[in-house]
């Protein structure tokens, strides 16, 4: 390809230059016409970058000279400067106790609540379990949490309810007149008389006792057994609730709110559960009575 160009000086690699008019150019270089009208062929390699980027200037050699241009380095944005705030941070609280710091919080507070509520709960169950004052165990419970409810664990169970006065049956007298005597004689029944009496029945009312576990473990611990002593034999169990009357056979099992009895249903035994709260009263009767 033949260009007419005026004569322009390009700097080398070597440091030196030269000076010409281009006349030809290609791939590989160009072709230059010196001042004494000779001719020689420069590579592209053969320019400096400055030069090359003089011949980039014309339009049809720019695309021939780019490949061989060295690609300025791109300069690395500034980093921004790291500012350090100061973060605030949770204070700890001030040393104290363990009450004053239940105290010091919501939270705390509603956890001393819940403790409180469960200690007069315990004392309730207590007292039921135990047959004691469900007010005097309670009571003493609201005065000494938790250690009031101890207490009264510890001890010996009472029993549900003082054993009623036996019921003197009226006292039957005779009267007598004797010829001579002033006055009448009267003679009432001794207590021979009394213990000659039919068996009379055992009876247990609700209000005079409390129906619970203990209760029963204690007063019918002979009616657990699958086969009765001879003296208890001829006893029979009668369980008496608001519904109905029950004769028990045997007592299979007891829990802390309701016993199991053995039944007859006509001729078949069938275990009942019946709860503490529907107990009104309990007999012991013999069978001959």
């Amino acid at each position: 390809m033949l260009v007419a160009a005026r004569a322009d000086s390009f700097q080398l690699t070597d440091g030196s230059s030269v000076s010409g008019d281009i006349v030809t150019f290609n791939d590989n270089g160009l072709m230059l016409r010196m001042a004494n009208d000779s001719y020689t062929n420069l590579l592209w390699t053969k320019f400096s970058q400055d030069a090359l980027v003089q011949l980039g200037k014309n339009p049809k050699i720019k695309a021939l000279v780019e490949p061989f241009m060295e690609t300025p380095p791109v300069k690395r944005a500034e980093k921004a400067e790291i500012t350090i705030r100061k973060v605030s941070h949770l204070e700890l609280p001030p040393k104290q106790s363990l009450f004053p710091a239940f105290f010091s919080s919501p939270i705390g507070f509603v956890i001393l609540l819940l403790i409180y509520a469960a200690n007069m709960y315990a004392a309730y169950e207590i007292a039921i379990t135990s047959a004691y004052s469900t007010g005097l165990v309670m009571g003493v419970a609201a005065v000494l949490p938790i250690l009031g409810p101890v207490i009264f664990l510890s001890m010996p169970t009472e029993k549900a309810a003082a054993e009623p006065a036996m019921s003197h049956p009226e006292v039957k007298s005779e009267t007598f007149v004797l010829p001579g005597a002033a006055g009448e004689i009267h003679v009432a029944e001794s207590s021979w008389q009394k213990a000659a009496a039919p068996n009379e029945p055992q009876i247990f009312q609700r209000g005079q006792f409390t129906f619970n576990r203990r209760f029963f473990e204690t007063k019918f611990s002979n009616f657990f057994s699958t086969v009765r002593r001879k003296a208890d034999k001829d006893l029979v169990f009668v369980v008496k609730t608001a519904r109905t009357q029950i004769i028990v056979q045997r007592i299979t099992r007891i829990a802390s709110d309701d016993v199991h009895f053995e039944v007859f249903q006509g001729t078949a035994r069938q275990e009942i559960m019946v709860s503490f709260a529907d107990i009104q009263e309990i007999q012991i009767v013999h069978k001959d009575a």
